[in-house]
């Protein structure tokens, strides 16, 4: 079969199946620790922004990881990242149950559940998924990074229900086998070497960068900084949102309901802004994403109530779901193939860190104001931020090509 035939085709849709179930299971890592937020406050007597630091460890781990799994997928392909993730997500879940301390835990889990576990199944996946899609890239690699919001709409309302019947200790024993269980032998399927090789893609890399007028790792550092801005924004009700329903009487129980309800329309989201891209382009999917998400985050600090927080959930996760697949298409429409496995890492790993910082943030207003609504604020001007970058590239590209004449013209 052909480069040309194999892109696109019915086995580069079966592949992408297999790679949405390693995301979803390997995602867990990414939202577990949400769910057991209030339970691991109360065990070990903290403050929420103590509580939430796991969190952020985590999401700085995972940074880094995903950097390193790039580029062993970069070298040795997809399948080894993988393995390393099923292995360190049974390892570090099972660790977890034997800690005594906050610190203890949340050393663990950053090392092992996000710094060595989830990191293989994000990044690398999505790079990975790009190179057996040309026409259907779009789409494809928002099913892909679809993945974690899978898993986030899937693992909430499951993980509530063992931490109140079991403990979180047990709880954690059982993800850690079922990830090991059911990890390895998907990561089977992805055995076959990408259509994709290392030269192709470079002309058209050269072309993108010139059009914006940057060198590569300016552009680089630019998707990063976007990717940590919207990040932060997203974090505050993504992270805090059970924690917050605790705090207005409702019950841990409905936040992870609205965090699973958040995360489902999330997955919607990211499909329909997949076709969308596809016409229009990553930058302007980028650009709406951003727009949108700033609007539900000014909802949010209008309405509280029980019916309207569903509702908010439910349109929180259909406006912003586009903005993170956007940074993966930008970057293989702007780099060559030869360096997307780390490309793609750095950009979705800095995205993690943003929700990292964002999530400790939230915690630490909190703290400050017994309230979150200086945490909404401090995440509409992280969005704002992220807004200004997506139209500056917007922009810059359909300044750049037109002809300067037609400009006098116009």
């Amino acid at each position: 079969m052909s480069k040309e035939s194999i892109a696109d085709s019915t086995y580069a849709w079966w592949r992408l199946i297999a790679a949405v179930l390693l995301a979803t299971i390997g995602g867990i890592g990414l939202w577990s620790i949400v769910v057991a937020l209030p339970a691991i406050q109360a065990e070990f007597g903290v403050a929420r922004a103590e509580a939430s630091l796991p969190y952020t460890l985590t999401m700085l781990a995972f940074m880094v990881g995903g950097v390193a799994m790039g580029r062993l997928a970069d070298r040795f392909g997809v399948v080894l990242p993988v393995v390393i993730g099923a292995l360190a997500l049974g390892a570090g879940y099972i660790a977890t149950t034997f800690v005594a301390d906050l610190w203890q835990f949340g050393v663990l889990y950053a090392i092992f559940v996000g710094g060595l576990g989830s990191s293989a199944v994000f990044g690398p996946l999505v790079a990975d998924t790009s190179f057996w899609f040309t026409r259907r890239r779009g789409i494809a690699v928002a099913l892909c990074a679809s993945g974690n919001y899978f898993a986030g709409a899937i693992w909430p309302p499951i993980l509530q229900h063992f931490i109140a019947t079991y403990g979180w200790r047990a709880t954690h024993v059982g993800i850690g086998m079922f990830c090991v269980a059911t990890m390895l032998p998907l990561a089977l399927a992805l055995r076959r070497p990408p259509p994709v090789q290392a030269g192709e893609g470079n002309v058209r890399a050269t072309t993108g960068l010139a059009q914006l007028g940057l060198s590569p790792n300016a552009l680089q550092s630019l998707l990063m900084l976007a990717g940590v801005a919207c990040c932060v924004a997203m974090a505050m009700p993504q992270v805090h949102i059970v924690a917050y329903c605790a705090d207005l009487g409702y019950g841990p129980a409905r936040g992870a309901e609205m965090l699973s309800l958040m995360l489902g329309f999330g997955v919607v989201s990211r499909l329909i802004s997949g076709a969308i891209t596809d016409r229009v382009g990553a930058p302007v999917m980028l650009l709406l994403g951003s727009g949108l998400q700033a609007v539900a985050l000014a909802l949010f600090l209008q309405f509280n109530s029980l019916g309207a927080l569903y509702i908010l959930s439910a349109l929180f996760g259909l406006f912003q779901g586009g903005i993170v697949p956007s940074y993966a298409v930008m970057v293989r429409q702007f780099f060559p193939a030869a360096e997307a496995g780390l490309r793609v890492s750095l950009v979705l790993s800095a995205t993690l860190a943003g929700m990292g910082l964002g999530g400790w943030l939230s915690g630490a207003i909190f703290d400050a104001t017994l309230s979150y609504q200086l945490a909404l604020v401090n995440g509409i001007a992280w969005n704002a931020l992220n807004l200004a970058i997506a139209a500056w590239i917007v922009i810059r590209l359909r300044t750049r090509l037109v002809p300067p004449g037609a400009r006098l013209r116009a």
